[in-house]
Parts: structure tokens; sequence; C-alpha cells
């Protein structure tokens, strides 16, 4: 695959050959709220599932402790120190007992003080000064300062360096979503994963509808056959529009695009693999397949920095020629809902916890218990503690998890989706795994002047007379 054809296209559409640049902080806002302690049962349930349809559809979901077993002291290190960062390691610390949280590392010295500052006040924890770590090798010193678990929540952007440095040195992992922003570090981390198998490490994932017990019976049921054979898959994902920040005189061009690196691709791989992963990997889970090709297109409205786009549409191809349709859209003021509906040969899904007949008659619905009700089966513990709590869980009985594989598909899955709006063409799966397309810049530097065209990729050429 021509490789140009594939850079970032807003540096192309600028008139410009500049390579695009890299690195930095936080991710999406963090639920961080301790889970009730209930009766819950002590058999993990493994997020990964069988890559064949209906492979587990059949017994009834395995308990999902809702509290991690005691053990040895976990100490765990954090990368990334902004609200989804923080988020992440107050769930941790509520995972279960002995369990702390020793390091800290992020590029800039503000978002440690606020983290430091609320884990002080939310959580007692105190990290000394010599425990954190700034600068782009921050990660590296988190790593080695004697820490068992690494958190992981930067910019996507900066996942696949740091999966594979953290796995070299034997941690398990927290990985927030997605896994990667281009092909080069979905195949990176693909190796790491099968790394991190052979050694017995533990990977959790921050797509978290696979431990969430509501999505988890509805695709049981499913795959049991309750709706018939599914034929497809209708996913939609319209919000409001994303936060951003606007450039101050003394920030460098890096420490601009750091701080506002949810508008820009390279950081954040676009909105529809940043966030629309979530519903990407709902329907991946669903069908246990990924799509053969992609064809799509999308656009630009609103946005008022970065280089994104608002809304795509993109239509999946799979091998045995069934079709599935994504769309997501963040534009204020505009109907906005969610979709994740898994069509089938009787009936459909709404994965969130429906059965319906092809009517549209309700089949089933999830029995969610009254609210304050943990002692329920069907409780549901905030899916955000819940990957923590398995990751303790497992790492404390020896239960192996891994769910890093699905994450890295799912995130080839968007970036399918994304390359083949931006372009304007149909594009394969084929092509985008072996793609040799890489978002950033070889090193990182706050000093350094970059070439920052905040134009959106335009599709096509030019409509002529």
């Amino acid at each position: 695959m021509n490789k140009e054809k594939f850079i970032l296209p807003s540096a192309a559409s600028a008139g410009g050959s500049t390579p695009l640049f890299s690195r930095r902080n936080f991710l999406k806002s963090s639920i961080a709220a301790a889970s009730t302690i209930g009766a819950g049962g002590t058999v993990l349930l493994n997020a990964c599932s069988p890559r064949q349809k209906g492979g587990d559809g059949g017994a009834p979901l395995p308990a999902l402790p809702d509290r991690a077993p005691g053990g040895k002291t976990l100490r765990a290190g954090l990368i990334g120190c902004g609200s989804r960062g923080t988020g992440a390691a107050v769930d941790f610390l509520n995972a279960g007992p002995d369990l702390q949280i020793t390091a800290l590392g992020d590029v800039f010295q503000d978002r440690i003080e606020a983290c430091r500052e609320l884990l002080k006040e939310r959580m007692g924890v105190e990290i000394a000064d010599e425990c954190c770590f700034t600068g782009f090798d921050s990660y590296e010193k988190v790593i080695d300062s004697g820490v068992d678990v690494v958190l992981l929540c930067t910019p996507p952007h900066f996942r696949p360096a740091h999966v594979e440095a953290a796995v070299n040195a034997g941690k398990h992992l927290f990985m927030e979503k997605p896994a990667a922003v281009d092909p080069t570090g979905v195949r990176r981390v693909l190796a790491s994963m099968r790394r991190a198998k052979a050694t017995g490490l533990n990977v959790v994932s921050g797509t978290i509808r696979r431990v969430q017990k509501d999505y988890m019976e509805t695709r049981r049921r499913v795959l049991n056959g309750e709706t018939g054979e599914i034929t497809g898959a209708h996913i939609i994902r319209n919000g409001g529009a994303l936060w951003f920040r606007r450039r101050r005189p003394e920030w460098s061009d890096m420490e601009y695009m750091l701080r506002n690196w949810a508008n820009f691709c390279w950081l954040s791989g676009d909105h529809i693999t940043e966030q629309f992963i979530h519903e990407i990997d709902v329907m991946n889970w669903y069908l246990g397949e990924y799509p053969v090709r992609a064809a799509g297109w999308g656009g630009r409205q609103r946005r008022v920095t970065g280089d994104q786009y608002d809304f795509f549409s993109i239509e999946y191809l799979y091998e045995n020629g069934m079709r599935t349709h994504c769309a997501t859209r963040q534009i204020d003021g505009c109907s906005n809902g969610k979709v994740e509906q898994i069509n089938c040969a009787q009936g459909y899904a709404d994965a969130a916890g429906k059965l319906f007949d092809l009517k549209g008659n309700l089949l089933w619905e999830y029995p969610y218990p009254a609210e304050g009700d943990t002692q329920s089966e069907w409780h549901i513990t905030n899916p955000f503690l819940q990957e923590h709590i398995n990751l303790v869980t497992a790492i404390r009985t020896g239960n192996v998890i891994n769910d890093g594989e699905e994450q890295a598909n799912s995130t080839l899955v968007a970036i399918m989706g994304r390359m083949a709006a931006y372009t304007g063409k149909e594009v394969t799966r084929d092509e985008v795994m072996n793609a040799d397309l890489y978002l950033g810049p070889d090193t990182y530097d706050m000093r350094r002047a970059y070439n920052i065209p905040e134009a959106a990729p335009l599709a096509g050429v030019p409509h002529r007379e």
C-alpha cells in the first residue's frame, strides 16, 4: 500500500508533506466511585471469548466478583495523570484490599499535582515527590520504580510504546482504549500481547462492555439462538461535541497539541477510534469475526480546533457477505442517542439488555434490580471498577486474563472506517493491517516548531467545471 496515500490527510490537504507529530496526558472523564461490597462470587469471567460464533452462548454466566480477594500487596504505577487516568487510579484502589498507587508519570507537572491532590483528598493516598516523574520518558521511570501493575492512560498515540515497555518489563497491565491510532501501532500491540500471553501476564482493556453483566447476558442469549442467527448490525453513537482547548500564547506547538489531544488525529485516532471503539467492540464481540472491507464517508462542520471529523458513516463487509452499518457524530444541538442493534434471522437485540422479535415486540429484558440492591444476582458493578476487580482477581488467583488482542483488533476495525472516510475509497482489512502508516513524529520535543495544519482531511479530488 502506498504510504503517502494514507498519511493523515490534514497534512496533504494543506498542501504540505510535513510528517506528523506525537505524545502526552489523559483520557475521558472517570467514573470513580467505590462499589458496595456484596455477595458476588469469586469465579472470574475472562472477557476474551472464542472467535467462532456461538462458542460460549449456551452456559450461564460465571459470577463476576464485586471485590477482588485479598493477597500480597500490589503496587501500581499510573502513566497519564489526566481525569481518566486519575479515575483509573481510584478504581484500582477500590478494587480490593492491599492495593497501592506508588508512582505517577506525565509530561506535565500540573497534571501530576492535580492527580496527587485528588488521591490524597479522596483516598488518603500520598505519592512521594521522588515517585512522581515528568517528561516524555516518564513512563520508563514509572515502570522501573518497583511496581507490579501499570495503568496506561495517556493519549492513545503512546499506547503501543508504553505497552511494549511494560510487557518487556514483566508488568501486569490495565490499558485504556483504544490500543493505537494507526496500523503500525496495532501491529506493535499485537506483538506485545503475544509476549504477554507467553509469559503469563494479565492484561485488561478499557473496552468496558465485555465486563458489564447486562451486555454479557444479552449476548449470551443471542449466541444461544433466542433470536436466530446473526445477520448484521446497526451501530450508532451520536452525541455532543467533545471538549477542546484554544491555544495560549505561552504554549509551544507540542504543548498545544498535547493539551488539546482529543482534537488531533495523531494523538487520539479521531473520535471514531478514541470513543466509538466501545460500540465497534460490542459489534465485534457479538459477531466473533472482523470485517474484510470498509467503505464510508465523513466530514467536518463544527469543530474549531484540530484536524478531525465531526461525523462518520461506515459500512463494513464480511467474508460471508454480511454487512453492518456504523455511524457516529459529535455536534452540539442535534438529536443524540446510542443504538447497538444486533440483527438476527428471527429478531434483533439491543445489546444493552433487550431482545425483540422481527415486529418489534419485546421478548426479554434484563431484570435490573431495584436501586441500591447490591445482593441481587443481576446487580451490575460499575464497569470502570469491574475491570480493575477482574485484573486484581486474576493476578491473585493465577487465572490469567488477557483481552488486549481483542482491543487491538477492534482498534483496527475503527481505523479501517476512518481511513475509508478520510480517503473516500474502500479499504480492505489486509491493506490496513499491512499499511506502513504511522501518525506522529520520531522524536518528541516541547521546543521544536511543528507545522500544524488544523484542517480536516478532504476525500477525493476537487470538482471542476
